[in-house]
């Protein structure tokens, strides 16, 4: 990868944490986007000590959250439905960054031998309390074990994206299925908030995605991009949450709009806010 100080993209700043502000760097060959400072890895957690974090709970304190897991809800119905649609004979399933475990239970309960890593202490004992297993790390699980591994929003916060993606490859059978979702810095609602847009969370997400840089590094392990399919909820989501931090104010019509506008331009386009890519294991 080739980044540097001078092919600054944009200067954003951590809105939800620490407020400090950060670069993103461009990689032009891969339309790939880095978070400049990263921070290290011992200080990471401390970005994502927020109440508000909210794959790390199953709170329901306020309207916005009580609409996120109903839309959640829908949403894990539709991954499984994904997943098994490419693989009609259940087998083994990796959720990386599983969180409150709550796409597993789904998983599992549809027939699935399913496995979850995840970091958070507090999201895994969630997750636990709902019959779900955990390895430690991806490091620690031999070669080939699973039909399918599941990353949702979650390669954004890898620190070595590289040495994920070796990873998933190694622990991926033959013709097993790899499925990412991470947004979009090419959706019209990242050019619509610029700065302001939810989806760059700094420091918490150290690389933002286009559709070529997934189909570029997971070529370099050979595998192939099959699929990419819409998140259309999910410009709705970062639209709020990006008028909140440009305007202090939770304002729904003008996220509902926004998010409406990019999911009608995405049609055209192919720029959603988020993308979920099918990857085929050669």
């Amino acid at each position: 990868m080739n980044f540097s100080e001078q092919n600054v993209y944009i200067k954003v700043q951590d809105h939800s944490v620490s407020k400090e502000n950060f670069e993103l760097l461009l990689d032009s060959e891969l339309q790939l986007l880095k978070t400049h400072p990263q921070p290290a890895l011992e200080n990471l957690g401390s970005y994502y000590e927020s109440e508000d974090y909210i794959s790390h709970t199953d709170a329901k304190r306020s309207l916005f959250e009580k609409i996120y897991h109903i839309v959640k809800s829908y949403s894990l119905k539709k991954k499984v439905g994904l997943i098994n649609s490419y693989h009609s004979k259940k087998g083994s399933l990796l959720d990386i960054g599983a969180g409150t475990g709550d796409f597993l239970v789904t998983a599992k309960g549809a027939g699935w031998h399913t496995t979850g890593v995840e970091p958070n202490e507090n999201a895994k004992k969630l997750a636990v309390s709902k019959g779900i297993s955990f390895k430690d790390t991806i490091e620690s699980i031999e070669n080939q074990q699973f039909d399918v591994i599941t990353m949702w929003h979650v390669l954004e916060h890898v620190p070595d994206i590289e040495h994920q993606i070796k990873q998933l490859k190694r622990l991926l059978k033959p013709n097993g299925t790899l499925i990412i979702a991470v947004p979009n810095f090419k959706s019209f609602d990242a050019q619509h908030y610029g700065k302001f847009w939810a989806a760059y969370d700094v420091p918490r997400h150290l690389w933002h995605f286009s559709k070529t840089s997934i189909e570029k590094l997971v070529s370099r392990e050979n595998m192939k991009l099959i699929k990419i399919l819409p998140m259309v909820f999910d410009s709705f989501y970062v639209s709020l949450l990006s008028e909140k931090y440009k305007t202090g104010k939770m304002n729904f019509l003008s996220a509902f709009l926004i998010g409406l506008r990019s999911n009608i331009k995405a049609n055209r386009t192919k720029e959603y806010s988020s993308h979920i890519y099918v990857i085929e294991n050669d």
